[in-house]
């Protein structure tokens, strides 16, 4: 799909507060009110737009200690792989898995509440898979940018 200069405002002013209403869009793009709601359609029906959610304060649900662990498996078959993929997407404390090139297979985004949280989640969750060979966890000081936007 070939987004045109509104497409692209559009999906800026979506992904910066997706509550908004087609109306207050419409005001902003100057457009009318069924214009950028077919807009909005369309970009869902091509996949343009995959979901809407709510972005939750790691401090207020205490999950602000991340970790960010580094995997590397066993083997590198496919079984292993499909295996280990598997087991990963059910670790609630686990918000991105993500297959990587490098010395790692994969990098683990991991959100718990402190030292003894992440502790308890390597012992009784990760070390059980048993395609992991080896793990080397880095722990983040402090957030210097996160943003869950993709600029156009």
């Amino acid at each position: 799909m070939v987004l045109d200069a509104t497409d692209k405002k559009l999906l800026a002013l979506l992904q910066e507060d997706s509550k908004k209403t087609t109306k207050q869009y419409a005001l902003e793009l100057k457009l009318s009110t069924t214009a950028v709601y077919e807009r909005i359609r369309k970009l869902e029906r091509e996949g343009v737009i995959t979901s809407y959610v709510a972005l939750v304060d790691k401090k207020k649900v205490n999950r602000s200690f991340t970790v960010l662990c580094h995997i590397r498996l066993s083997q590198h078959t496919k079984d292993n792989v499909l295996r280990f993929e598997r087991q990963v997407q059910q670790l609630d404390e686990v918000s991105e898995c993500n297959h990587v090139s490098g010395d790692y297979d994969y990098i683990l985004t991991v959100h718990v509440s402190d030292m003894a949280a992440y502790r308890e989640f390597m012992i009784n969750k990760l070390t059980v898979i048993d395609q992991i060979g080896s793990t080397q966890s880095s722990f983040v000081i402090n957030p210097v940018k996160k943003t869950t936007s993709i600029f156009i």
